[in-house]
Parts: C-alpha cells; structure tokens; sequence
C-alpha cells in the first residue's frame, strides 16, 4: 500500500504556506489521503483580517459540484428511470426538435435541423451541442441572445434568476451551436442535467442530492445555501483586479450563497468542505459504494472523448486530459498525473482529484478565483501531492 513520505509532506506544508505569507490568498485548507492516512494542512484565516481558518471551513466548490451531478444522474440510470442513450425528450420536451447554427458567430435564423435528438449521455459527456462560448463577451449573437435571456452561462454562481422550468423554456428558444454528440461545450450539460434528475426523481433537484447522496455519505456540511447559523465557517471569497491585480471580495459569508435559489446550480451552485468531499472521493475510489455500481463508476471516469474533441476542449482540456461524465481524466502521461486520474477544479479556487492506481486523494480549497488571472497554488499543491507517496 502506498504511504506518505514525512519529508514531502513537510515540503507541501512549506510550499502551501508561502501562498499565505505572501498575501496571495488569507488561507486554505489542503488534504491528501491514500487509505485510512490522511493529512490536512489548515493555513491562514478565513478572511483578509478575519478568525483563523479551521479544518470544517465551508468554501465554495464551484464546478466541483459537476461530479456530484453526475453521480446524481447515474443512480438514476441504474435505478432504469434515465437511459443513457434514450432522446431526452421525453422528460426535457423543451429541448426537442432541436435546430443549428450554421456556424457559431452567424445570425440566430441561419440553422439547419439537428441531425439527432440530445442524449443523456451528450448531457453528461458536455455534447450536447451547447456551452460556454470562449469569445469575447458579447461578440456574438448568440452570447448576446444568451445575456438577454438571463440565462446566467458564465463564471461561477450559485443559480441563475429564474426558476428551472422557465430557464429550460428560454434555453430551448435559442438554437444549438454544434451537432448533438460533435464538440464539447463547457458549462452547460450540468445544469440541464438538474432539471433532468429533479423531473425524473419526481422532487427537488437540492432534495435528491441531500438524501440520496449527502445523508448517505455523512456530507452533512454539503449544500446550496449555508444557514445563517454556519456563516462563521464560511470563507471569504476573493477575486483578483484585471487591472491592477489587487485581491477584492468576490463574495461574503452573507451573500450569494446565504439564501436560497430559484435554481440551484447543477455545475457551480455547491459549498463543502474537505472532508466531506473526501467522503464523496472515497466512494468513488470504493467502487460507488453505497450510491453507485462498479461498472457505472467505471463508465463515470473513463474518457469519452475523440482526440479531436478533446483539442477542440482547449484551454480547459489540455495536458492530457479528455472527460468522463461531469469530470475530467488524465489521458496519457503528461507531467506527474497518473494515467487514469480523475477529477475537476472550480473556477473559485479549489481543486480536487482521485487516483485509482495509486488510492490517492486530493483537495485543495482556497478563496481566491482563478480568473481572470489564474494563479499556481493548484498547480504547486499537486506537483506535491503527486510526489509524496512511496
């Protein structure tokens, strides 16, 4: 079994612990686990000139909450209420009979009818034909029509404005901008698998994933809103001037997270904490167990995508990496990452990954956004995690 080396641990406490000193962020939690060893680095303060941080400090995880979705989805599958492969219109009408820009920045009228319906596999896979457009904003029509709509696709938040239904209404309005199953598109398929799950589990999206996932795994600090009562462990979140580089409040304890949403995000919307994703990391690396079968989670981290896709995913897939359901896999060798890992970071500064060949785990949860200028803490927290087992 594989152990953690004392003096490469000591080295990750040192390497970690300069991104405080230097004021890059005001703290960060840190865990690493193979087996029943884990070791937790607890650093700083929850806010610039704020209490210390704790080992229970509740950050938001951001678009780590694409592999709980996923999750969510497939025990759905195994219970034979979804189907992999069967149209989505069944439950989501809204996105039948789909049409396709022609191209990507032409007008909203030039589209050709879509060669085949959406699949819950395009859903989870991110090919469903719609994502985040990497342009500058507004530069197209369709990102603006996206604006118009309220429909929220963008850096990360809790929820949109609008209720489920109504977003699924205006999504369905706008054509598709590739061929169902042809590119992958961030963002998107999470969210759209929320509405799914909810009207296929006949109850709340945030419901399902409480009792069927959270109870379940002891995630009992898991969720979409933290309660007034919690709000002393909730970080500070900070975001980096474009101009300038000055560290400024992204968001408070008291703020977008503090109440609940019309729509809870399926990709973005979840706040956790260290252990408790390590409860979600641990079922995964046992085989699903408890919430998933072996093969489902088998099919869950193995890379779905052609080499093309996987290039045309850039700069979010690179260095080897193609994408399972809701979560990316390391491909081929490149750099220290073990063929086979599987994981996702958010946008808000965390991180997290499992290793299958090694029983590796690793978290990281700051409070500092990776954009618009990205940063190294994740980049040196996992060139330290990667090199600390013997």
């Amino acid at each position: 079994m594989a152990r953690f080396d004392p003096a490469a641990l000591r080295r990750a406490h040192r390497v970690l612990s300069g991104y405080v000193a230097r004021g890059e962020v005001p703290g960060l939690v840190s865990l690493v686990a193979a087996g029943d060893e884990v070791h937790v680095n607890v650093l700083g303060d929850k806010a610039f000139g704020g209490p210390p941080m704790e080992r229970g400090s509740l950050f938001r995880i951001s678009s780590m909450t694409k592999p709980v979705t996923a999750v969510a989805a497939m025990m759905l599958v195994e219970e034979c209420r979804l189907r992999l492969d069967e149209p989505v219109d069944r439950l989501l009408p809204e996105l039948a009979d789909r049409r396709v820009l022609t191209r990507i920045d032409g007008p909203l009228d030039d589209t050709v009818p879509a060669d085949r319906p959406i699949t819950l596999r395009d859903l989870l896979t991110f090919r469903l034909g719609f994502g985040i457009v990497l342009a500058p904003p507004g530069s197209t029509p369709i990102q603006r029509a996206i604006d118009e709509l309220e429909l929220a696709i963008g850096p990360p938040k809790p929820a949109t404005p609008l209720q489920p239904d109504e977003w699924l209404r205006r999504l369905g309005s706008l054509p598709l901008l590739h061929q169902p199953g042809e590119r992958w598109m961030y963002q998107v398929g999470s969210e759209v698998l929320a509405i799914l799950i909810a009207r296929a589990a006949d109850m709340s999206f945030e419901r399902f994933l409480t009792e069927r996932i959270f109870e379940p795994l002891g995630m009992a600090d898991t969720g979409f809103v933290v309660p007034s009562e919690q709000a002393h462990r909730f970080t500070t979140s900070y975001q980096a001037d474009e101009v300038t580089g000055e560290l400024r409040v992204f968001d408070g304890p008291d703020g977008q997270w503090s109440a609940p949403v019309p729509f809870p995000s399926g990709g973005a919307g979840l706040v956790s904490t260290a252990d408790d994703y390590l409860a979600f990391s641990r079922m995964l690396l046992n085989g699903g167990e408890r919430l998933l079968s072996p093969r489902s989670v088998a099919l869950l981290t193995s890379d779905h995508l052609t080499a093309e896709q996987a290039a045309g995913g850039a700069p979010l897939l690179d260095h080897g990496l193609g994408w399972g359901f809701g979560l990316a896999v390391v491909n081929r060798e490149d750099g220290l990452a073990t063929k086979g890992r599987y994981g996702w970071d958010g946008g808000l500064g965390t991180s997290w990954a499992a290793d299958p060949a090694t029983g590796l785990t690793g978290i990281l949860l700051t409070q500092r956004a990776d954009w618009p200028a990205p940063w190294h803490a994740r980049e040196d927290f996992w060139t330290t995690a990667q090199t600390s087992l013997t």
